[in-house]
């Protein structure tokens, strides 16, 4: 028996003060009715209702159950209401992974806007370069920097950036340009990463990866870090092309080897399912479709989103 369908046939039949008239508002027959009502009944243990051939009568028990059925099946409404208009109208409050840095630097941007476009939501925006569990760390959707690993996560493409060397004009003047990536071996370094990894950089060169491994001078694990070593003419380093192009667009910096990068990896904000989606989620990844221009190729330096409404 399914106690829902029994407590709206109870209250069917005690508005109705019958069977019949119940059996037609709830489009069942009249002897469906009788069974959810005699099922109702064997749960609670006692007789809701004084049936005779002429009439149907609560009892004293069923009087009383039936106001705490009417609150039940209102407050059951009332959530179902409240669950439909969320996937009608953002509101609610929506939370968002990110890269530290690139979401400092782009995804804040895109929060801000969405949060001004949507005032019935509030936002959270987790910074963090360790990969979440949407599901089990409740996050509604995140930006994902590289190719993604097989799962049952939803991916919408925004954009792709690749691995560069840069250095400082005033360096590469004094210390001459690096012409193929073994040169990197005559030059001071700048690590940016774990620590522990070991100091090399991948190329491609002939159609086939290279791996450069070198002695850093410096050793960091931030980019802000390694790119202002670099531009204070400490060496050569190895970042993404979004942690350095503001300084390279500035003139501080400048990339070198652009011939031998690694492709390009794709830019993405996932979400775990695009079934029944609420609507502070969907609106939040189509404003992040429509509006970001997250190209970090080997050419293209934008550095904010592009069309943000403001």
């Amino acid at each position: 028996m399914d106690r829902i369908d029994a407590m709206t046939a109870f209250v069917a039949v005690a508005d109705l003060r019958g069977f019949a008239p119940a059996a037609r508002k709830m489009r069942l027959s009249a002897s469906g009715v009788t069974r959810l009502i005699a099922a109702l009944e064997q749960r609670v243990g006692a007789r809701l209702l004084q049936r005779t051939t002429r009439s149907v009568t609560l009892t004293d028990v069923g009087a009383r159950y039936l106001e705490r059925a009417r609150r039940i099946l209102a407050d059951i409404e009332d959530a179902e209401r409240s669950t439909q208009a969320e996937r009608t109208l953002p509101s609610g409050r929506l939370v968002v992974s990110a890269p530290i840095g690139f979401g400092r630097l782009h995804v804040t941007p895109l929060m801000s806007a969405y949060l001004r476009l949507y005032p019935e939501v509030s936002g959270e925006l987790r910074l963090s370069d360790r990969l979440v569990n949407l599901v089990e760390d409740g996050v509604d959707a995140a930006i994902r920097i590289g190719h993604l690993a097989d799962s049952c996560l939803v991916a919408r493409h925004l954009g792709s950036m690749t691995r560069i060397v840069v250095a400082s004009p005033a360096y590469l003047a004094a210390r001459g340009t690096p012409e193929v990536p073994m040169d990197i071996v005559a030059h001071d370094t700048i690590q940016f990463g774990a620590t522990a990894a070991a100091a090399e950089w991948h190329f491609i060169q002939a159609c086939a990866d290279l791996r450069v491994a070198h002695a850093p001078r410096f050793i960091t694990n931030t980019a802000d870090a390694a790119i202002w070593h670099a531009e204070h003419d400490g060496g050569l380093t190895c970042v993404l092309t979004y942690q350095a192009a503001e300084s390279i667009a500035a003139g501080r910096l400048q990339t070198v080897l652009a011939a031998f990068q690694e492709p390009t990896m794709p830019i993405h904000i996932v979400y775990p399912t695009s079934r029944l989606l609420s609507a502070k989620v969907r609106t939040f990844i189509d404003l992040a479709v429509q509006t970001t221009d997250w190209q970090f190729g080997e050419r293209e330096f934008s550095v904010i989103p592009a069309s943000v409404p403001r």
